[in-house]
């Protein structure tokens, strides 16, 4: 009789369709039962009568297994869990321990020497571990190329960032969706916030984007370092952080286009901490800034003044944004002609404008005016509050007398300038417009 793996092929029944031969001999016979014992008187009496054939014979279970088994030791069979270990709450007993097979010698980095099947798993498992399980900072988290370039004419930083390569793996497919944050320190982190479109499923993303900071001057170019953060998106619950990276921006010449391929890091905490104390003291004494053209008509005698944009403006809302608007006024006062304001741009701490406001006034009373700009935050139903402001003049110094007298030389000429908001002419009872 074949066999399949060492049981008879009968074994799928559970009874045994031929009857044993005459007399029974096995062990496996049943006793004879009571119909069976008075069949032979029966047939002594009625001889015309034939005898019923014999039932087959039944067996259990544990006698269908034993039947035409091999005796030998039974070994234990190869679990997956083996091959995979996996860590418990509780204690257990591990594994007996398999038959170790010596492989072939093979050369690695020079040395020759064989290496046994356990020995040389648990050595790729731990270099897994390693590279992409490991939170140390000697873990590689990829690199990230980009492009800086300084136009100290417009007062602009264009940062393009290129492209990101060998990222670690954040979700649980083995990708990431990852982006690119930039921030301007010192300094109030949403308001010199910017950030490049997220890529979907992928350790290698190439963005190629350029992103703008407004109104960087020299002086910030000597004292500001630019942060660029790698994070990987996740919809469900918050972004995670892959790396950064760090630039000081006084080695950037002003003009030069310098390409950067930088290996991402992790900064150590007590040093964050000190850059968020750094942000905050410096969040509370720059209010933003403005970026203001004036331009004197002669041929229609009046004064232009275009509210062109805002940059970095202090945060106002719970919400870490502000809803911006600009106020205009020329002093000594002209009535509701010297009063002007501009629409609103809601959530936002970097606003664009472009909008151009006209003062009629000759040359030789101009120059004992004053202009004031103000910046506020829009509230409905409550007080504006005051965010900076700043006056332009013949009694301002610095750069904003400058720039005045620029504008009175230079006729029909607009001239252009970023002016640093100061809490200098805040109102004392703030009214809502």
């Amino acid at each position: 009789m074949k066999t399949v793996s060492g049981y008879p092929r009968s074994s799928v029944h559970m009874s045994v369709s031929k009857a044993p031969p005459h007399p029974p001999t096995s062990h496996l016979a049943l006793p004879p039962s009571s119909s069976s014992s008075s069949a032979p008187s029966s047939s002594a009496t009625s001889p015309s009568v034939a005898a019923p054939p014999p039932s087959p014979v039944k067996i259990s279970m544990q006698e269908h297994f034993a039947i035409n088994v091999c005796p030998g030791p039974i070994l234990p069979i190869p679990q997956i869990s083996d091959f995979f270990p996996r860590f418990h709450d509780y204690p257990c007993t591990p594994p007996p321990p398999r038959e170790k097979k010596i492989l072939k010698e093979e050369t690695f980095n020079g040395v020759t020497g064989g290496f046994k099947d356990g020995e040389r798993r648990a050595e790729n498992e731990g270099d897994k571990e390693e590279v992409f399980d490991s939170d140390d900072e000697d873990t590689y988290l990829g690199t990230l190329e980009f492009t800086l370039l300084f136009d100290q004419d417009n007062n602009c930083l264009h940062c393009t960032i290129h492209k990101a390569k060998g990222l670690k793996a954040m979700d649980s497919n083995g990708l990431a969706d990852p982006y690119v944050k930039l921030h301007l320190l010192p300094g109030a982190s949403k308001a010199n916030k910017l950030r490049t479109k997220t890529l979907k499923n992928t350790l290698n993303p190439i963005w190629n984007e350029t992103l703008v900071y407004h109104g960087i001057t020299a002086a910030d170019m000597t004292t500001k370092t630019l942060r660029l953060c790698v994070c990987d998106m996740d919809r469900l619950g918050r972004n995670e952080f892959i790396g950064e990276v760090r630039v000081a921006l006084k080695k950037l010449k002003e003009g030069e286009s310098k390409r950067y391929n930088m290996g991402l890091e992790r900064i150590a905490q007590n040093k964050e901490s000190n850059n968020q104390t750094v942000e905050q003291g410096a969040e509370e004494e720059e209010r933003g800034r403005i970026l203001v053209s004036l331009c004197y008509n002669t041929e229609k005698g009046c004064l232009l003044v275009g509210i062109i944009r805002c940059a970095h403006l202090a945060a106002m809302d719970s919400n870490g944004y502000s809803d911006p608007f600009v106020k205009i006024i020329l002093q000594p006062d002209m009535g509701k002609k010297s009063k002007y304001k501009t629409s609103v741009k809601k959530k936002t701490l970097n606003p664009e404008f472009n909008e151009e406001f006209s003062y009629e006034v000759s040359l030789d009373q101009l120059a004992k005016k004053t202009l004031e700009i103000s910046v506020w935050d829009y509230d409905l139903g409550m007080s504006n509050d005051f965010i900076g402001g700043v006056e332009l003049g013949i009694n301002a110094s610095g750069q904003r007398l400058r720039h005045w007298f620029d504008c009175l030389k230079n006729k029909g000429k607009k001239v252009e300038y970023w002016h640093t908001l100061t809490q200098q002419g805040a109102p004392s009872n703030d009214k809502p417009d």
